[in-house]
């Protein structure tokens, strides 16, 4: 398990480009046959990957690390196929996984095996994990059942919509909230007009690209922004301090998901375009 330390935002206005990828960018969460996991030590968050080939993956804690018999013992789950169609099966119920769809695990669920149906075209797994301190049922969300809301236009090139799967009116969770965002054809920015959120942070996961696109995400204080180059299947770690922001070289889709104070999805602190520097 890679382990990742929370940043004070003076220290980050000082990181050349190699501290910032190091810092915030998880640059390869799928690896055939494996699990891939980052540990955040902002809000305890857990970003993984998980891309079963061959053979059944099983979800497993790292007991120096979370200091936990299973990997649920104190911890929720979010899972969203990005690839082909696998199953996910949880203390021996499966549930099929077609692209996009989503699952919540909740707390005390002891053993979650990963699975593809077709080892030419084998699912992908990306997982978010938060510390949970009630059970709440497992769930799943295809994206047909998400909440959908359509943002921006093409005139500002930010025409999207945003998908919620786990959330206060959806799947019911302890702290995690998630979904995902896809830019319609033409359309390159997202979430500009930028804010923050201090109460919650935040991790970006892009996907859905083609393999010599790039997007510029955009992070660090609205006075202070800084700016990482990610490519497909890329994630990164943005701090509740900070903006986060992007435009693609086309569009793109990306998987958000949140710890912190709230579940309020609405709850931004908006930054003024004159503001930003």
């Amino acid at each position: 398990m890679d382990i990742r330390y929370a940043n004070n935002p003076q220290d980050v206005k000082g990181y050349d480009t190699t501290r910032l990828r190091d810092e915030f960018v998880m640059e390869k969460l799928f690896h055939a046959d494996e699990l891939t996991l980052t540990y955040s030590h902002a809000d305890r968050f857990i970003t993984g990957g998980v891309l079963p080939v061959h053979h059944t993956v099983k979800l497993e804690a790292d007991s120096k690390d979370m200091g936990a018999p299973y990997f649920l013992a104190r911890r929720e789950l979010g899972i969203i196929n990005v690839g082909g169609t696998g199953s996910v099966t949880v203390d021996g119920e499966t549930y099929a996984m077609a692209n996009k769809d989503c699952l919540y695990v909740g707390l005390g669920a002891q053993e979650v095996l990963f699975q593809s149906e077709d080892a030419a075209n084998p699912a992908k797994f990306y997982l978010n994990s938060t510390p949970a301190h009630k059970a709440y049922p497992t769930a799943k969300s295809p994206i047909s059942e998400a909440t959908p809301v359509h943002l921006g236009s093409i005139q500002s090139s930010n025409e999207r919509t945003i998908y919620k799967y786990i959330h206060e009116k959806g799947i019911q969770s302890c702290q995690l909230v998630m979904g995902l965002t896809m830019l319609k054809p033409g359309n390159m920015w997202n979430t500009m007009p930028c804010h923050t959120h201090n109460r919650r942070m935040e991790v970006y996961f892009y996907f859905d690209m083609p393999e010599d696109a790039v997007v510029f995400h955009l992070m660090g204080e609205p006075t202070e922004t800084r700016h990482l180059v990610i490519r497909n299947e890329q994630a990164l770690i943005s701090p509740s301090w900070s903006i986060h922001s992007g435009v693609g070289t086309n569009n793109y889709t990306f998987i958000w998901g949140m710890a912190g104070e709230n579940q309020d999805f609405d709850d931004m602190d908006m930054v003024g375009m004159k503001d930003l520097r």
